[in-house]
């Protein structure tokens, strides 16, 4: 749970960051909520989430 809770505080920090320097536009940061959300729901979540926690073992 803290761990999902990081990732989620640290990729809206980038999200916000990208909408105020970088040009992303508000609703390019909901399509990528949305799709977010799909994928959360579709088969290849668990492939996403053991990636992730790969990624994050190698990072620490």
């Amino acid at each position: 749970m803290i761990l999902t809770l990081s990732a989620v505080l640290i990729l809206g920090a980038v999200v916000y960051f990208l909408i105020q320097y970088a040009g992303l536009r508000v609703w390019h940061a909901i399509l990528c909520v949305l799709f977010g959300f799909y994928l959360a729901t579709s088969a290849a979540a668990p492939f996403v989430r053991q990636i992730v926690a790969a990624v994050l073992g190698f990072l620490s």
